[in-house]
């Protein structure tokens, strides 16, 4: 039995336990009538997420996270065979003991484009950029009013207003130098974010680690994953990830993919949304990509952002 998980301190102590999740993710996947493999824990991600033999997944949401558990289903039900890459479909979705929820889900066919990408052909990662600006495409050209009742964050410009009067604080918990965090407030307060059309469906983490690949068909995108922080708002926000987790600063394969999107974004506006994401940890970053010239967030914005 999977016991309640409710705080940070109940999440640290059993979430990462083997020895508690997976007799409880084995007697799930009994109940369920599961029997296609030994199961085999996923090493990354936020949720315990397990693969059960080569067909299945199974995704568990403790009562902390019961929402997203919610969200995941309903978003990759909504999404099934409309984007131009597969996404999990949905087996099964429930609560189970203690407010914990499951998500059993298809095992997409592939590995991951992130663990790839250094194997693979220049010429192979361009189409790779360019099929991921169509998936996003499709993605953002989805109507979100079925799905309004589950994803926020329901009035953006509160949302965003709240984020932005935080952003320096939540940059601080990171240890993002002094020097940098002076400039946040200005940097936003000087940022053109246009109100825009309504929002679109957001995947919000559109990143390598969330793509699959086939290397026996010369590296086709394979599918798309990881919806649970999925939101609705502002196209741009999408291009937070994408820039930092899949062109990765490179500005050939930046504009690559706005290309196939249809559309392009300016440095200045990604880096402000990028400030504002609820995942956004600029001294992670600043270790992971190209350093900008100099130590100005205008030159950051460039450096990570901008597209030839």
């Amino acid at each position: 039995m999977l016991p309640r998980v409710d705080t940070d301190e109940e999440w640290d102590a059993i979430v990462p336990d083997e020895a508690v999740m997976r007799p409880g993710a084995a007697a799930l996947c009994a109940r369920l009538g599961v029997r296609a493999g030994p199961l085999s824990r996923f090493p990354t991600g936020s949720q315990p997420v397990y693969a059960v033999g080569d067909r299945y997944v199974l995704k568990l949401f403790p009562a902390a996270a019961a929402a997203d558990g919610i969200a995941e289903a309903r978003v990759l039900a909504h999404l099934q065979g409309r984007l131009p890459v597969p996404t999990p479909y949905v087996h099964d979705a429930g609560e189970c003991e203690n407010g914990w929820r499951y998500v059993l889900m298809s095992r997409l066919r592939g590995t991951d484009l992130a663990v790839a990408w250094p194997r693979i052909p220049a010429a192979d990662q361009d189409r790779i950029a360019t099929e991921a600006g169509e998936t996003l495409a499709a993605l953002h050209a989805l109507d979100p009013a079925p799905l309004a009742d589950v994803l926020g964050p329901g009035d953006w410009g509160a949302f965003a207003d709240r984020q932005r009067g935080t952003a320096a604080d939540r940059q601080r918990a990171h240890d993002l130098p002094e020097p940098w965090l002076a400039q946040i407030p200005g940097f936003l307060a000087s940022a053109a974010l246009p109100a825009g059309p309504p929002g679109v469906l957001l995947h919000t983490e559109f990143m390598r680690q969330h793509l699959t690949v086939d290397p026996s068909d010369d590296w086709r995108l394979t599918g798309l994953l990881d919806f649970e922080p999925a939101m609705i708002g502002p196209r741009a926000y999408d291009f937070v990830a994408v820039g930092l987790f899949v062109s990765r600063g490179d500005p050939r394969l930046l504009s690559r993919i706005f290309r196939a999107y249809g559309e392009s974004f300016t440095p200045g506006e990604l880096l402000a949304h990028t400030l504002l994401h609820v995942y956004s940890n600029l001294p992670w970053y600043l270790r992971e990509l190209p350093a900008p010239p100099e130590p100005t967030l205008e030159s950051l914005a460039e450096t990570w952002f901008g597209s030839s």
